[in-house]
C-alpha cells in the first residue's frame, strides 16, 4: 500500500520511549511536544474538543485526532465509572493524561484518555484518527481495510492500526512510558468542530458529547447532528 500523503510538517521535540514489541521497534515519530497534563484535569465535555487535531502516537505509527466522545462517570449512565469504581475501570479515575484501554463486544479494543481531577471518573474517547505515519504497520495490522481513511475511522480501527491492545491499559500519555503519548504539533483544535449525539450507547443519548473535525474523510459514518 502507498505511504500516507504528507500532513502538517512540524518542528518537533521527541517524546517517550519505544515498547518492546516487534512491530514497533521504528523510532518514535518526531511530530510534536507533550501536552499539559493539567489541561486534562478540566471536565471530559471540555477536554473533548479540545484534543480533536493533537496527535496521537504509538511508537512509529500516528494519527492525529479527528473525532472524540466524552464520558462524564459518576453523572453519565453511559459510563463505564457511572457505578463506582473496579478493576477495570480504575485508570479512568485518575491520575489524568493515562490511557484507559477496554475490551469491547469480546473482539475489539477501545482508547480513551483519563481525564477530570484525581477521584472523578472522567474520560474521553477517541472514535477516529487522520493517520500520519507507520502505513506499513497499520496496513498490516488492519488488513480489512480498502483504502487510508477505513485504517482508522473508529475506535476499535484505531487501535488495531496503532496495536493498542490491553496491555497498554494505564499508559502515561504525557510521560511516554509506554511509548504511546498524545503530542501537539501546533495545529490547533477546530474552531468550529462537528457536534452531536454519542453512537454505540442507548441511555444518555440526548448529551451532544462527540465531536468531530468536519469535512475530515477519515471521521466514523455515524455523524447525527444536535
Amino acid at each position: 500500500m502507498p505511504p500516507f500523503p504528507t500532513i502538517d510538517p512540524v518542528p518537533v521535540s521527541l517524546v517517550g520511549t519505544v515498547p518492546d514489541e516487534a512491530a514497533d521497534r521504528a523510532p518514535p515519530v518526531r511530530q510534536g511536544v507533550a501536552i499539559d497534563r493539567e489541561v486534562l484535569t478540566g471536565d471530559a465535555e471540555v477536554v473533548a474538543p479540545w484534543l480533536l487535531n493533537k496527535v496521537l502516537v504509538r511508537g512509529g505509527r500516528s494519527g492525529r485526532i479527528v473525532e472524540v466522545e466524552a464520558y462524564a462517570g459518576r453523572d453519565d449512565p453511559a459510563s463505564h465509572g457511572y457505578r463506582g469504581q473496579t478493576t477495570r475501570n480504575q485508570v479512568m479515575f485518575g491520575p489524568a493524561g493515562h490511557l484507559y484501554v477496554y475490551f469491547t463486544y469480546g473482539m475489539h479494543w477501545c482508547a480513551n484518555v483519563a481525564c477530570g481531577d484525581m477521584g472523578e471518573c472522567q474520560a474521553v474517547l477517541i472514535r477516529a484518527l487522520a493517520p500520519m505515519a507507520g502505513a506499513e504497520a497499520m496496513w498490516e495490522d488492519r488488513p480489512a481495510a480498502r483504502r487510508t481513511t477505513d485504517l482508522c475511522s473508529g475506535p476499535a480501527k484505531l487501535c488495531q492500526a496503532l496495536g493498542i491492545t490491553g496491555s497498554d491499559n494505564g499508559a502515561d500519555l504525557i510521560a511516554g512510558d509506554r511509548g504511546i503519548v498524545v503530542l501537539s504539533d501546533g495545529c490547533a483544535p477546530p474552531r468550529r468542530p462537528g457536534n452531536g449525539g454519542r453512537t454505540g450507547i442507548v441511555v444518555a443519548t440526548e448529551r451532544p458529547w462527540r465531536w468531530w473535525v468536519e469535512e475530515d474523510p477519515n471521521v466514523s459514518r455515524w455523524t447525527p447532528r444536535v
